[in-house]
């Protein structure tokens, strides 16, 4: 080969060379390619920044949970080898963490990424993190990032409000836009209303150095993006009517829920014991609920949505109601107590309707029921009572037991209210009749409530027949109520059939002979019901429902004392002074007062 032949053979490869790069880097330029992506990664860097969540405020706008300053510390292990390496000993002695778990931290980031920042200590709080925060300079790759983290102000309405924490696996893989180290409400109306509270994350974007070092903005900023915060939340609480709920079910263990009956509004949820939710957070969080979650109490329990209880003599209300309305009875229907078929107490024989509901006559309602079931209109015993059951459950369910009460306070429990399906599954198909059932004639037996479906039916009762479905947020980022709250629920009864069974209610509370008379509120008329509840071999929980005042009520609550006994004995004189608290603002019955105070579980007077 001459001299030509090879100049143009060498220029040829020369030019094939040269066209290859050119093509290459026009590709990396203008195509999509993991290694245009894989050089960005390496010289820009994407910051995060988290929105401030929205508050949850009570009614009149008083603060329920709120935002506070904590600070994680994060650890780069390229940065540190650079520097010689870190003083863990000092470290670990500077920010008062055990040597041996920050060596598994160190060792935990360095596995994940050298030359990321990688967290190491969560949630520290603002004071604990100002005491050392001056001496972090001293530990190269050592950097601190700010976070806000949730915080009950008063420490009420924790099982309500509910859990604030970091993200799980399954919200990683839920594409709602969470990442891993992001937190997120996880129970409660945290949860509930996440998409609300949560607002909206900003960007920044800065270009960094070979060692991961911020150099200048990317385009001056121009792809950045500030945050937007979370709305608030306005529930319907009354902050100072929880507070004292709380109070006076201190060291006790059951549940107060009051509602205004013309709204459905939800003014107390009192679960006791309860918690704050400041134990849930922060670094000591494992530490709290582990022990919370072995209580014999069971201070995590939500008893106001999630325990269920059989309503007892509350329940015969609801009897003598469809009763009237389907004139199986009228008022004036009496009915000899007959207690070698059904046990009774105190001394009545022959109670009219308005009398058996203030004597809680159980052989009356164990009859009532069974003209309402066992009609006769089948010659078989059995298909006669299932038919009759058939007709009674859907009434029942009318009244919102056994349902999930329009479904806006999540986690309610809907309890049961028995039906044919039932008892054939228990029983065999049309193998039982009333006189194998009649226990549910006086709220025992299968039926379950919740102390909600409580609170509801005394709504109810307050309204003469209907009631707006139960629910905890009037307002949500100053934009109005959220639609399909509101929704009204007529229970079929004409409301000429509640006015002997209130005037029974009154009676209950202000009449002698009546089991309610610690109901009673100075200057104010209350009608009312107790319930004295069987919990197997324990003692009977101390029920009591109500409303006040008789005419344009605005207050209907229930109260449950669990295993203190009769209704009137304790959850009445709570309900009392439950009630004049929120329509006098304060209580007068001092006596009283400092007896339910002083009154603790196994229940018992100091």
């Amino acid at each position: 080969m001459n001299l030509r032949e090879r100049q143009w053979v060498i220029g040829g490869i020369i030019l094939l060379i040269s066209l290859i790069f050119i093509g290459r880097l026009v590709q990396l330029q203008l195509g999509p390619s993991a290694w245009k992506d894989y050089a960005a990664r390496i010289t820009e860097e994407r910051e995060i920044i988290d929105p401030a969540r929205g508050l949850i405020l009570d009614r009149s706008g008083q603060i329920l949970l709120t935002n506070i300053p904590s600070y994680d510390l994060l650890f780069t292990p390229r940065q540190a080898r650079l520097a010689g390496g870190l003083d863990t000993l000092g470290f670990s002695q500077t920010i008062g963490l055990d040597a041996e778990r920050l060596i598994q931290e160190l060792a935990r980031a360095d596995a994940y990424a050298s030359y990321r920042p990688s967290t190491i200590l969560k949630q520290i709080p603002n004071e604990e993190y100002a005491q050392f925060s001056g001496e972090l300079w001293r530990f190269p790759g050592v950097q601190s990032k700010r976070r806000p983290i949730r915080t009950n102000t008063g420490g009420y309405a924790s099982h309500l409000l509910g859990e604030y924490r970091e993200t799980d696996r399954e919200d990683l893989e839920s594409q709602q836009g969470y990442h891993l180290g992001d937190y997120k409400g996880k129970s409660g109306l945290e949860l509930q209303w996440e998409g609300r509270l949560r607002g909206k994350r900003g960007l920044k974007y800065h270009l960094v150095d070979v060692r991961n070092d911020f150099r200048e903005p990317l385009s001056n900023g121009a792809f950045d993006s500030l945050p937007v915060e979370g709305e608030n939340v306005t529930t319907t609480l009354d902050l100072d009517l929880q507070a004292y709920g709380e109070q006076l079910m201190g060291n006790k263990r059951g549940a107060i829920v009051a509602i205004d009956p013309s709204t459905g509004e939800v003014l107390a949820m009192v679960s006791a014991p309860s918690y704050s939710t400041d134990f849930l957070s922060g670094k000591n969080r494992g530490t709290h609920y582990a022990e919370m979650l072995k209580d014999p109490a069971k201070p995590l329990f939500n008893r106001t949505m999630r325990a269920t209880y059989r309503p007892g003599s509350i329940f015969k209300m609801i009897q003598g109601l469809i009763a009237l309305d389907e004139g199986v009875i009228t008022t004036d229907s009496r009915i000899f107590c007959n207690r070698e078929i059904i046990g009774c107490h105190g001394n009545h024989s022959l109670d009219n309707l308005e009398q058996a509901i203030v004597h809680s006559c159980n052989p009356y309602f164990h009859e009532v029921m069974k003209r309402m079931v066992q009609t006769g209109k089948s010659n078989n015993i059995f298909q006669d009572a299932s038919d009759g059951l058939a007709r009674w459950s859907p009434r029942i369910k009318q009244f919102g037991l056994g349902t999930d009460l329009g479904g806006h306070l999540p986690g309610l429990r809907s309890g049961s209210v028995p039906d044919t399906t039932l008892y054939n599954r228990m029983y065999g198909d049309k193998r039982w009749a009333y006189s194998t059932i009649y226990s549910i004639s006086i709220g025992e037996g299968e039926l379950l409530t919740t102390p909600v479906h409580m609170a509801n039916l005394a709504s109810i009762m307050a309204n003469r027949g209907w009631f707006i479905t139960p629910h905890t947020v009037l307002d949500i980022g100053g934009k109005g109520k959220p639609a399909s709250l509101d929704s009204l629920v007529q229970t079929g009864v004409n409301p000429s059939a509640f006015a002997p069974i209130i005037q029974a209610m009154q009676e209950v509370v202000e009449s002698a002979e009546g089991t309610g008379i610690q109901a009673q509120v100075p200057g104010i008329t209350v009608c009312g019901k107790t319930g004295t509840v069987q919990d197997g071999d324990r003692e009977t929980h101390s029920v009591f429902m109500a409303f006040a005042p008789k005419d344009n009520p605005r207050i209907a609550l229930s109260v449950y004392v669990e295993n203190a006994g009769s209704g009137g004995d304790w959850a009445a004189p709570i309900a009392s002074l439950m009630m004049e608290q929120f329509l006098n603002g304060s209580v007068t019955q001092k006596e009283k007062e400092q007896r339910i105070l002083r009154a603790t579980y196994p229940f018992s007077e100091q």
